[in-house]
């Protein structure tokens, strides 16, 4: 019983620190989130422009679709990513720019054929959830005349996007179970498992999701260290590829910890009851 209470206190604890955290870094934390989620296009414009000739050359022998076609595959994605990152950066018509962004991934995962690679999809679908919480932290608060009242029925699409955006974040962490006999693995795919689901079903939501944005960055910053890699091996753009996805990942469960999970988890619930 008393190993109860001692838990129970350590996590209050925790709980109040992190909401401590929250409140000192509230006037900043939403444009390093937003910055953070839409890293990995900015990166990716950026790639379109600097390796024009080589992804034009891809798609044109990839899918025979002639250098016109190609050239304008690369021009949407340059032009398309970057002023979709400008505008959720200038918080401009953020739904629709997310929108293209959200197209941007669809038709990059069928052109590069990432659908047939389990991992890079399950990264892309992260990365969906990531911009569904964007899309939902723009969205207006409904007015309700109850103000102060929790209720699940206001805002419902709002509810929604949050749920649905916790749901897909959690592939990211899919990705990075591995079925390795080491204690630091194991301790790994133990703990990133754990938060994942109290993310997903929305409990101790905003302390579960920040100890996931220190766990995921350590990892990202270990692993995909693509600035150590000299630049003329092809292992150094995969590394940086896969770098900002996590970072805009990372993005995502910042937007959560700011905003919190949404009227559709087990935190909401609890303030009902």
């Amino acid at each position: 019983m008393a190993n109860r209470f001692n838990s129970r206190d350590f996590i209050n604890k925790l709980e109040n620190y992190s909401e401590l955290v929250i409140k000192n870094t509230k006037t900043y934390l939403p444009t390093i989130s937003r910055l953070c989620l839409v890293s990995t296009f900015i990166e990716d414009g950026l790639r379109m422009y600097f390796q024009w000739n080589e992804q034009r050359s891809y798609m044109d022998l990839s899918w025979g679709c002639g250098v016109f076609l190609a050239s304008l595959f690369v021009l949407f994605n340059l032009f398309g990513q970057l002023a979709g990152c400008i505008m959720v950066l200038f918080q401009m018509k953020v739904p629709y720019a997310c929108g293209v962004l959200f197209f941007i991934v669809v038709l990059q995962t069928f052109a590069y054929s990432i659908i047939w690679d389990i991992q890079f999809l399950l990264r892309n679908l992260a990365l969906i959830g990531a911009l569904l919480l964007l899309v939902a932290d723009s969205h207006d608060e409904s007015r309700s005349l109850f103000a102060g009242v929790p209720s699940l029925g206001e805002n419902k699409p709002k509810n929604y996007l949050q749920l649905a955006g916790r749901c897909l974040l959690a592939f990211m962490f899919i990705t990075l179970i591995r079925f390795e006999f080491s204690f630091l693995q194991i301790v790994q795919d133990i703990l990133g498992s754990i938060l994942m689901i109290l993310v997903t079903v929305g409990f101790k939501t905003k302390l579960s999701a920040l100890i996931l944005v220190i766990f995921l960055s350590s990892v990202n910053f270990y692993h995909n260290d693509w600035w150590n890699v000299p630049q003329h091996k092809p292992l150094r753009d995969f590394l940086k590829y896969d770098f900002f996805q996590t970072l805009s990942v990372v993005g995502g469960l910042l937007m959560i910890v700011l905003r919190g999970p949404g009227g559709v988890s087990m935190d909401e619930h609890k303030k009902i009851w």
